[in-house]
This record gives structure tokens, C-alpha cells and sequence, in this order.
């Protein structure tokens, strides 16, 4: 922060005594220290208070039937690609390799896969207990455990894994049961680097593309076991279906179960408790806007009245550093429900009422090695699905007679386990890509309700789409603004105009601050001028844009004031690394974003501004770079009181470079984990942001040699925000894209030419 001394002597006044010295009409800022970090923890402690509440608000989003909506979570979780139908499983062999990998008694072990969706297959394990099994059963182990392992076999994800005792071997249970079995293979957790830069877990790489264009990870791994529940209830639907699940396969079997109730029986074993700190666990698991409405106990209140078995035992640790992908830490589950497991069995206990659920504590014995589906749960989830139960002697004498045969050497498993990850991992990877290339077209089709037959006809039409883009996409708070209390200091000052630190309530703790620049020529209160809002970028601060010359800004904020214009430079909270990307993460369960805070800053702002005597408040514009660029796409396109946007190296094929793992500009290689908004493919990429601000006027500033993109795809883009102002609209004079040799850098000199038009004041003689 710089204030209250000399920064350039040939510029600046000694301003010692000015610091107390406010804007007529706003009281002395007396704040000491950092207001940018003050800023990041005030809207730290406004999200944890909506996740805490988020709690007592869930049941107000309940329909007529009094609980959570499927339709909803479906949504959510991104389950929207059609699954296809197939006849049966696929033995995955080849001339010199059976799909045979063991037998236990009669029960054969094969190697299997079945299409979800386009050229996406689930694959795993397929257990088949006999022709004539009393019930199927879908195990699904942790992301970092093989099907292998939970049937007696030691193939880890990266070489020998963790025992997994015969107490654990679940699908081989219930195989010598009569059940048959399909245990599918999860993505890994483990990490790589991704294009020579971040270094990503494989959910992450993959969750990142699908998160924008709709979909989730742990969407796509409910789809593959769906796909399985489609194919055993259309083959036999009298036959019963469990589903069960540890760790990762734990959440993904209490998705599978809520919205799909052709699932008889769940077990849930070292993942159910309290997901108000979703946002510390890997990003893979975000859905946007869960906690709203679905904590993991009304998962389980969908599931009921069918039968719902929870294991308490130890979850997987997590602990992924921050190394370009997003940092996530799952500690131990406890070995009690207690704390907020408790409170979440509770919870779900409240909910169901009467409803009989099943709790077990699985203890840690002295042999170490993973200890789950302990028989205390295993026992009951088989009973639950068999026709005759099984008496629990006989049940442990099962146990204790596992006796799996392993077919081949365990070199050619291991090399099997990683060939069939690579080939999942691929799979996701064209089908997120195959939808990012097909999502203009959904973008066309989701637009067609634009009337461009008149300017009148237009500006009512955008207001549905404003709405979508508002509640939808970058979501809002149901909270009203509150008065300004307005604050402020005199802190800089040169020969053509006085520099204000200013300070502005927003709601609930959240405040807007920024640095106002008044020029020294204006003549009186009846001497109204044009405002523009210069937005920094990431890490940025308001001072950027008019201290010092910064290579990416050039002072273009104090530039514009000394041509006469009023400047507004906000502080905007994408700064500090980690401690403003979690405020994202911590806004992705609300269902909302970081610019559900920035917009309602920017509606106070320019409220504000709209009272301060020498303002029009009908020429109030907005210029950003780079984060001020997005700024630019989004800002405006809500907060309608700005008359025009400029959007400076930042206009991209916006919905492409986030998802592209082609492109070498992706965000998929990059650091910035938090930029991902929910479902912009099928919604809103920059052309259809940019006809949210429409007809106002609307300009691109883009540097030949700026590394956030290619000519070739801002061009593509581009062309269709040309096309939509002059060709449907017939204002093409209102739009405008001015490419420099340069890089990523304000250039100042078609846009300053666009400002001086479109808010109509006179360029300097």
C-alpha cells in the first residue's frame, strides 16, 4: 500500500498532511495496514458463514415431495451425456493375453468393459459367481486402490499396493455367495506434470475441462456405474442391486444411490461426515452448488426408504501440495462417529425419522494394512441382498476359505493396471474435448431466444439470458446492498489531479475499496464528467494502473485523468496466490463465484459514483486487462449502469482455452485453479458475455504477441461479436478490436480513441 510520503518527487506533493483530508461528504478512512488483505479475509469470513448456513437453509430448496431434488443433483454432478445400452460385458483379452485373472472355487475373475457414453467405457473387474446369481453387486474401491486389490490381489496403482486382508476382500464375499460382482476401476489420484508445467493429479486434469462444459469427475465415474445398473436391471429386474463403495468409491456409490433408485442396498464405508470443508478436499470433488441443498446426510435421506449401510472406519489421507493444481488435504476419518460425523448421522437421523439405518465402527487391528468393509457391515449388506440369508458362522467360514487363484505373473497385471488407467484417462480426455468442440453449437441453440428484429426488441429479450448468466452461472446472494458509509482519504496527488483512497460498505462484512482520481480542472459542481473504472489484474492493485509506469498498465488510469476524465481503480479480491483461489472454492458449493462478490462491489461502486457531484452517471465506463479483462466480459454484462466495456488482453475463445488440452495457452496446464466456472460451454463463452453488454458499446484491446492467446481464436470469437452489432443489430460503429505489436500490455490508443467517443468527451487539444 502506498500512501502518506513522497513517491516521486517530480510528481507528488509531500502529502503527510493530506491524509486525513476526505472527499466532501464521506467520513475520514482511518484504517492502517493492508486493506487489500483485509479485504481477502472479510470475504473469507462472509463465505464461511454462508457454508455454516448453508446447513439450516437446505430444506427451503425441497419440492412437494419434502426432499432434495434428483433432477437437481443430476445437474449438478453434470450427469447430462446420454448413456448408451449394450448386451453385455466385454472380456478385454488379446491373442497373447486372457481376461481370466483368477478363480475362487467356481467363481470366475475376468477382466471386463461397457460403454457409458460416446466413446467413453468403464472398466474393471467382473466376478462371476454363477448363471444363476441371487443379486449383483458393484464394489467400488478407493481412487487409489485397484480392483486387483480387493480381490486378494496385490497390483497397486504404482507397483506392490497395501494389503487389503481377507476381512476386506468384499467382492470375493460375496462372489462365494452367489453374488455376482463388478468392480470397476477409478482414476488415481496420482500426480504429473501436466505440458511441463502445473502438476496435476489425473481427476484434477480431467475434472478441469469437464467443469466448465458441465460435467464433473465424480459425475463421470456415477455415470460408469449407472451405465451397469442399467445394463443388470434391464437383464433381470427382479434380481437385487447393491452398491458399495470405500473412500472415493464410497462418495461415488452415495451419489449413484440418491439419484438412482434401482439401487436396492448401499454401504458406505470411510467417506459419509460433514462436507462444510469441501472446498480443503481435492477439487475433483466440487459440485457446484451442493451445500445448498445436499449435505452427504440428505444424500442419504434420498436414498431411504432403501437400505443405507454406513461404515465408519479410516478414509484415505489426502494431502496434494499446491504445485500448479489446486492444494487439498482429507484428513482421517474418525474411528468413532463423533464431531461433525456425528453431528451429520444426526442430522440424517432427523431427516429419515424412523427410517432404520445401519452404522459400524471398523477398528484398526494389529496387523496394519488397510482395514475396511469390516464383517460387522459386510455381514448385513450381503443379507440385505441375498433372497435366503446366510447365517454368520457360515458367513465367517467364507472368510476365512478365501482362497483366490491368481492367473499369470504379476509383472503382466501391473502392466495390465497401467495400460487400462492410460486408456480411462484418454477416453474422458476426447469426450471432454469432443463436447468442448461441440459446444458453439449448444451455445447457437441456447441463444435462439435473442429478437434482434429491433434495439427495443433486443434489450427486453437479454434480459432472460442476464438472468441465466446472473443466477445460473455466476450466482448471487439473496442480500440487499447496504448504504455506502462511505470513507475516504486524500493520498496522492501531481499537478493534474488528486488521488482518494476510498472505502465503501457492500453487505455482511464485505466491503468495497479503490483509489479515485479527480482531476484538477474541473470547474465546479455543474461540470459534469465521463467516468472510467480501470480495473487491475491478478495480484494487482489499484496503484497499478497509475504509479510508476507498471510494464502491463502504463499508468493508464492517471493517463486518462489527465485527459480529463474521472478514474475509479478498484481493488478486486484475486489476490494473494492460495488465499483468494480458496475464497472460489469456497464459493463452489454455494453455487457461486468469486465475481458473485466482485459484481455486487462494482453495483455499490458505481451506485456511489452516481451521487459524487461532478459525475454523469450516464457515462460511466469500464477498461481492464488481463483478470481486468475478465473483469470487462462479466462486470458490465450485470452491472448495467456501465455504458461501455473494454476488454484488454483477455478476449479469448474463453470456453476453448480453459478446457483445450491441445491448446499450449489451456489453463488446464496453468496455475490458476480457480478460474473454472460451471457449465460456460453450454451457456455463456465471451461472444454471448459480450451480448449481455450489448448494445452498449463494447471494444477488444489485443497485443499480436500477448501469450493468453491466438490471433486465430480471438479473431473466431471476435467475428461473432461483429456480427451480432452490425449485421443483426445495425450498430456496428458500437463495436470494435484493435490488434498492436505488443504483448500482453494496455496499449492505450484506439481504446482511449473509443472512450473519448462513446462517452463522449473531447480529445485532448
Amino acid at each position: 500500500m502506498i500512501r502518506c510520503f513522497l513517491v516521486l518527487p517530480l510528481l507528488f506533493i509531500s502529502v503527510a498532511s493530506l491524509c486525513a483530508d476526505p472527499l466532501p461528504g464521506t467520513q475520514p478512512l482511518t484504517w492502517e495496514g493492508d486493506i487489500a488483505s483485509r479485504l481477502v479475509d472479510e470475504c473469507d469470513e462472509f463465505l464461511l458463514r454462508r457454508l455454516e448456513e448453508s446447513v439450516e437453509k437446505r430444506s427451503e430448496y425441497w419440492g412437494d415431495e419434502n426432499k432434495p431434488s434428483v433432477k437437481r443433483l443430476k445437474k449438478a454432478l453434470g450427469l447430462v451425456d446420454e448413456r448408451v445400452p449394450f448386451e453385455g460385458l466385454e472380456l478385454v483379452a488379446t491373442t497373447d493375453d486372457s481376461s481370466l485373472v483368477g478363480t475362487l472355487g467356481e467363481t470366475t475373475i475376468h477382466r471386463v468393459r461397457w460403454p457409458v457414453f460416446g466413446g467413453v467405457h468403464g472398466e474393471g473387474l467382473f466376478l462371476k459367481a454363477s448363471d444363476n446369481a441371487k443379486a449383483w453387486a458393484i464394489v467400488l474401491p478407493d481412487a487409489d486402490q485397484t480392483p486387483e486389490q480387493l480381490c486378494g490381489n496385490r497390483v497397486g496403482r504404482f507397483g506392490p499396493g497395501e494389503v487389503v486382508w481377507d476381512d476386506s476382500q468384499l467382492p470375493l464375499i460375496l462372489a462365494s455367495h452367489g453374488v455376482n460382482v463388478i468392480v470397476p476401476s477409478l482414476i488415481s489420484r496420482e500426480m504429473t506434470k501436466r505440458n511441463n508445467r502445473a502438476n496435476l493429479t489425473h481427476r484434477e486434469y480431467l475434472h478441469r475441462p469437464a467443469f466448465i462444459l458441465g460435467r464433473t469427475m465424480t459425475g463421470y465415474e456415477v455415470q460408469k456405474v449407472l451405465a451397469l445398473v442399467d445394463w443388470i436391471s434391464g437383464k433381470n429386474e427382479s434380481l437385487p442391486i447393491g452398491v458399495a463403495g470405500y473412500g472415493e468409491g464410497g462418495m461415488i456409490a452415495l451419489y449413484a444411490s440418491a439419484v438412482d433408485d434401482r439401487i436396492d442396498t448401499t454401504l458406505v464405508s470411510g467417506y459419509f461426515g460433514n462436507r462444510q470443508k469441501i472446498w480443503q478436499e481435492p477439487i475433483s470433488r466440487q459440485v457446484s452448488g451442493l451445500l445448498r441443498e445436499f449435505g452427504d446426510a440428505e444424500l442419504g435421506y434420498m436414498i431411504a426408504p432403501r437400505k443405507l449401510l454406513i461404515e465408519n472406519t479410516k478414509g484415505p489421507v489426502i494431502n496434494l501440495p499446491g504445485e500448479g493444481g489446486a492444494p487439498a488435504v482429507v484428513e482421517e476419518t474418525p474411528i468413532s462417529f463423533s464431531g461433525n460425523n456425528q453431528s451429520e448421522v444426526e442430522r440424517f437421523k432427523n431427516l429419515t425419522g424412523e427410517y432404520e439405518i445401519m452404522f459400524s465402527d471398523a477398528r484398526i487391528d494389529s496387523r496394519g494394512g488397510l482395514f475396511f468393509f469390516n464383517q460387522n457391515i459386510t455381514f448385513p449388506f450381503l443379507n440385505a441382498l441375498s433372497a435366503k440369508p446366510v447365517t454368520k458362522k457360515e458367513f465367517l467360514e467364507t472368510i476365512n476359505h478365501l482362497k483366490v487363484q491368481i492367473q499369470g505373473e504379476e509383472q503382466s497385471h501391473q502392466t495390465f493396471v497401467k495400460e487400462r488407467l492410460q486408456r480411462q484417462i484418454a477416453e474422458l480426455d476426447r469426450h471432454n474435448q469432443e463436447v468442448m468442440n461441440e459446444s458453439p453449437y449448444v451455445r447457437k441453440e441456447f441463444m435462439k431466444g435473442l429478437d434482434t428484429s429491433s434495439l427495443e426488441a433486443y434489450e427486453k429479450s437479454v434480459e432472460t439470458y442476464r438472468d441465466i448468466f446472473r443466477k445460473e452461472v455466476i450466482g448471487e446472494y439473496d442480500l440487499p446492498l447496504d448504504p455506502f458509509n462511505a470513507r475516504s482519504r486524500k493520498t496522492w496527488e501531481t499537478d493534474k489531479w488528486v488521488g482518494y483512497e476510498v472505502v465503501l460498505d457492500v453487505f455482511d462484512g464485505v466491503f468495497a475499496y479503490g483509489a479515485l482520481l479527480m482531476p484538477k480542472d474541473i470547474k465546479g459542481p455543474d461540470d459534469k464528467r465521463p467516468v472510467v473504472v480501470c480495473q487491475h489484474g491478478l495480484e494487482g492493485r489499484p496503484t497499478d494502473t497509475f504509479l510508476d509506469d507498471h510494464r502491463a498498465y502504463h499508468d493508464f488510469a492517471g493517463k486518462l485523468a489527465e485527459r480529463g476524465f474521472i478514474t475509479f481503480c478498484p481493488q478486486n479480491i484475486y489476490i494473494f496466490k492460495d488465499r483468494f483461489r480458496t475464497l472460489q472454492r469456497k464459493s463452489y458449493p454455494l453455487g457461486t463465484t468469486l465475481f458473485s462478490l466482485i459484481i455486487p462491489q462494482h453495483q455499490q461502486i458505481v451506485n456511489w459514483l452516481k451521487t459524487q457531484p461532478n459525475v454523469d452517471g450516464d457515462r460511466i465506463g469500464f477498461y481492464g486487462l488481463s483478470y481486468g479483462g475478465k473483469s470487462a466480459m462479466r462486470i458490465p454484462a450485470l452491472v448495467t449502469d456501465y455504458s461501455l466495456s473494454i476488454c484488454s488482453a483477455d478476449f479469448n475463445e474463453w470456453v476453448r482455452k480453459n478446457a483445450s488440452t491441445r491448446l499450449p495457452y489451456s489453463y488446464v496446464w496453468t496455475g490458476e485453479y480457480e478460474i473454472y466456472e460451471f457449465n460456460l460451454g453450454s451457456t455463456f463463452n465471451y461472444a454471448e458475455m459480450a451480448a449481455l453488454i450489448a448494445p452498449r458499446p463494447f471494444m477488444v484491446e489485443r497485443g499480436h504477441f500477448d501469450g493468453v492467446g491466438w490471433d486465430e481464436w480471438v479473431a473466431y470469437e471476435f467475428a461473432k461479436v461483429r456480427y451480432l452489432y452490425a449485421a443483426k443489430l445495425g450498430i456496428g460503429e458500437r463495436t470494435e478490436i484493435e490488434y498492436f505489436v505488443g504483448p500482453h500490455t494496455i496499449n492505450g490508443k484506439g481504446t482511449f480513441d473509443f472512450l473519448h467517443k462513446h462517452l463522449n468527451w473531447p480529445e485532448p487539444k
